[in-house]
C-alpha cells in the first residue's frame, strides 16, 4: 500500500502509533461472522475482555428475508411466522430485503439468552409473506392450513419470547462450552449416555412403521462383487 494511501487511511480511521486495522473481504454475512470471531480472539489474547460483569442488550430489527448466495432466491432469514414491521404495506415495497421483522433477541455478554417476536396473525399478510419467498397459497394451505384456519377466526395480535435456562447457567458458571452445563448432553455420535438413547428398535416397532433395516455393505464385499463382474 503506497505511503500516501496509508496516511489517508490513518486520517480516516483516526489511527495512532501502535494501532492496527483489519480488512475482511467476502459476502457481507460471511465477512461479519468472521470479523466477529477475529475481534473476540484478539480481545481475549490481549486481555481486554471485561471480567465479572453481565451486560445485556436487545437485538431488534431483524431482516425478514435474505438472498441465497448460490441460487439468488429470496427466502426467510429467520422466523417466517413473525409479523413484518409495517404489515402489508412493507411487503408491497419494491425491495423484500429491506423488510424488517418484528423479532427480538436478548443477549448477555455476547450469548443469545432469549429469542422471540410478534406473531403474524393475519392470513392475508402471511400469504403475501410466503409468496415473496416463493411459496404459493397451495403450499401454505397444505403445510400450515391449521394455523391459517385459526387466524381466519380472528386471533388477536400476540407474541412473546423464550429464555434458555442452559445458556443462563453457562454464563453464571463462567463456562464457555454449553455441553458442560446441558442436562442431557449428546456425545459426538448424538447419543445420550444418561438415557442410554437411542436404542435399537424392536421388530414389531419396525413392522408398525413399515421400516426395514438394511446393514451397510462392507467395502471388501463390494470389491469382490466388482471383481466377479
Amino acid at each position: 500500500m503506497p505511503p500516501a494511501a496509508q496516511e489517508e487511511l490513518r486520517k480516516i480511521a483516526g489511527l495512532e502509533s501502535g494501532d492496527a486495522i483489519f480488512f475482511i473481504c467476502d459476502m457481507e454475512a460471511k465477512a461479519a461472522k468472521f470479523a466477529g470471531r477475529a475481534r473476540d480472539k484478539i480481545c481475549d489474547d490481549m486481555g481486554n475482555r471485561e471480567k465479572g460483569v453481565y451486560k445485556f442488550c436487545w437485538v431488534v430489527d431483524f431482516p425478514m428475508y435474505e438472498m441465497d448466495e448460490k441460487s439468488g432466491k429470496i427466502d426467510f432469514s429467520h422466523n417466517p411466522f413473525s409479523m413484518p414491521q409495517g404489515g402489508m404495506d412493507a411487503l408491497s415495497g419494491p425491495d423484500p430485503l429491506a423488510v424488517l421483522a418484528n423479532q427480538y433477541d436478548c443477549v448477555c455478554n455476547g450469548f443469545e439468552l432469549a429469542s422471540g417476536g410478534i406473531r403474524n396473525h393475519r392470513p392475508d399478510i402471511m400469504e403475501k409473506a410466503f409468496a415473496i419467498a416463493g411459496y404459493d397459497r397451495d403450499v401454505l394451505e397444505k403445510k400450515f392450513g391449521g394455523m391459517l384456519n385459526a387466524f381466519r377466526y380472528g386471533a388477536p395480535p400476540h407474541g412473546g419470547c423464550a429464555f434458555g435456562i442452559d445458556r443462563i447457567v453457562m454464563i453464571l458458571a463462567n463456562e464457555p462450552n454449553l455441553r458442560e452445563v446441558y442436562a442431557f448432553v449428546m456425545n459426538g455420535a448424538y447419543e445420550d449416555p444418561m438415557m442410554g438413547a437411542p436404542t435399537d428398535p424392536t421388530p414389531q416397532q419396525l413392522k408398525d412403521l413399515h421400516l426395514r433395516v438394511v446393514p451397510p455393505i462392507k467395502a471388501e464385499v463390494v470389491e469382490k462383487k466388482v471383481q466377479a463382474g
